[in-house]
């Protein structure tokens, strides 16, 4: 657990069913990828309505200081937050020396090593002290393998150096991705910039997240790069991506759809009913797997010309789920079970272990201290709902821990939330969209 000098949040409790509009803001797995392809793009490009947190900052810092040019394009009329309500992304030669700033972000630690390999010069990465924890091995080996030259003292970790010779060869290599589908797509996104192009193969226990990959590959598909994977009937575990130029594009990012998962939370244990806008008819995010999830917990949605609409009926049922795709989903589905009517299973997420913080422990660990009933076990975590009481709820500095409590906080009375202000990585003001919410006043979640 990590201290903080920020005051306790007192999460509100609602007195009524929730009945609120949503715009959550863009997603941050497509907004950090657009900003890849675009700064390895052969012509300018544009990313739109992309998500200005913490982690997307990090990552445009990170491609400019290898060079690229990325301007704000302001639209004072779009309400949009953050300077401006578009990227406009100048590619230009990547070079050294440089130094980039990960923070705590998986993108930017996995995304742009690969980047800095095609660079000509030096490039640094260091980040928080979390970061040296969390897994980067894999990508290390790969890159090395397929002809990189990079120093880390042996740590296959955080701190790191990058020594770009302005390309890579390429070719095929063998990943154990089994700890991060970043892995994979770290290494495609780069790829069609390869010498060689790249051809990654997996070994290793299951793939967790492979939303993720598809929307790599759907990405670089539309930015004009081949790729073959093996969801189209190639080999299983397996993506290739040939050798070629990508497109500029003018591209507009859907709304994070993880990030929806506190506010239809708030639907299904107030018994009331939010709207989230532009939820897309079709779409890689594993976000879009909460309509399912939900439903089975006891809500019900519908399109909308507006959006996705999404209704608690007053009652909240455990599941047991297999939540290996969707990880991401974990802590607010968790938050959701332990204010259920029966016993719920999350598994198939051993890799949460290995996040902004060991989510399993850490989430059984303050719904326990709550009054609630969590048992760790080996991929998950088991949940016997109890009645639960107010205490203070520790985030660990992980933004999803922050809004699986301010759902349980609907219900609880006294929930105090250490360090809300993490939410910032990828969801800029929650606590005021929260309390919007609560006003029953419509409201936009603006990055």
């Amino acid at each position: 657990m990590t201290g903080t000098l920020e005051p306790l949040w007192p999460a509100p409790t609602a007195t009524d069913p929730v009945d609120a509009v949503v715009t959550v803001p863009g997603s941050k797995s497509a907004t950090n990828r657009a900003l890849v392809l675009a700064a390895l793009a052969d012509q300018p490009g544009y990313v739109r309505r992309p998500l200005r947190s913490r982690d997307s900052l990090l990552m445009a810092e990170g491609l400019r200081a290898l060079g690229v040019g990325i301007e704000d394009i302001l639209n004072s009329s779009s309400g949009v937050s953050g300077g401006g309500d578009a990227w406009r992304v100048l590619p230009n030669p990547l070079s050294g020396p440089a130094t980039v700033d990960v923070g705590n972000a998986g993108t930017v630690m996995r995304f742009l090593p690969p980047v800095a390999a095609l660079a000509d010069g030096e490039v640094q990465f260091d980040g928080d002290p979390r970061s040296y924890e969390r897994p980067l091995g894999g990508v290390i080996s790969a890159l090395r393998a397929l002809g990189a030259r990079i120093e880390d003292e042996g740590r296959g970790a955080l701190p790191l150096t990058v020594h770009g010779t302005g390309g890579l060869v390429g070719g095929t290599v063998t990943v154990d991705a089994s700890s991060s589908s970043q892995f994979v797509s770290a290494l495609l996104l780069s790829g069609p910039r390869f010498q060689q192009g790249v051809e990654v193969r997996h070994s290793g226990d299951p793939v967790p997240s492979l939303p993720h990959i598809r929307m790599t590959v759907e990405m670089l598909r539309a930015a004009g790069a081949q790729v073959d994977a093996p969801e189209d009937g190639g080999e299983p575990d397996v993506w290739r991506v040939t050798p070629g130029a990508l497109l500029g594009r003018d591209l507009v990012v859907e709304p994070d759809l993880s990030n929806a998962a506190p506010f239809l939370a708030a639907a299904l244990v107030t018994a009331g009913t939010v709207t989230v806008r532009d939820w897309p008819e079709r779409t890689s995010q594993p976000g879009d797997q909460l309509r399912g999830l939900f439903t089975r917990m006891g809500g019900s949605c519908e399109a909308t010309p507006e959006g996705l609409r999404f209704t608690g009926s007053g009652r909240v049922h455990g599941l047991d789920a297999d939540l290996h795709d969707v990880g991401e989903l974990a802590p607010v589905v968790a938050a959701v079970a332990a204010l259920a009517d029966s016993p719920s299973r999350l598994s198939g997420i051993a890799h949460l272990r290995m996040h902004e913080t060991d989510r399993l422990k850490a989430l059984a660990d303050e719904f326990n201290a709550l009054g609630g009933d969590v048992a760790e076990t080996e991929d998950g975590l088991v949940i016997n709902p109890r009645p639960l009481h107010g205490g203070v709820f520790h985030t660990y500095e992980d933004h999803r821990l922050a809004t699986a409590a301010a759902v349980v906080g609907l219900v609880v009375p006294g929930i105090q939330v250490e360090n809300v202000g993490t939410t910032a990585k990828t969801l800029p003001d929650f606590p005021g969209l929260w309390s919007a919410m609560l006003d029953n006043a419509p409201m936009s979640a603006r990055g």
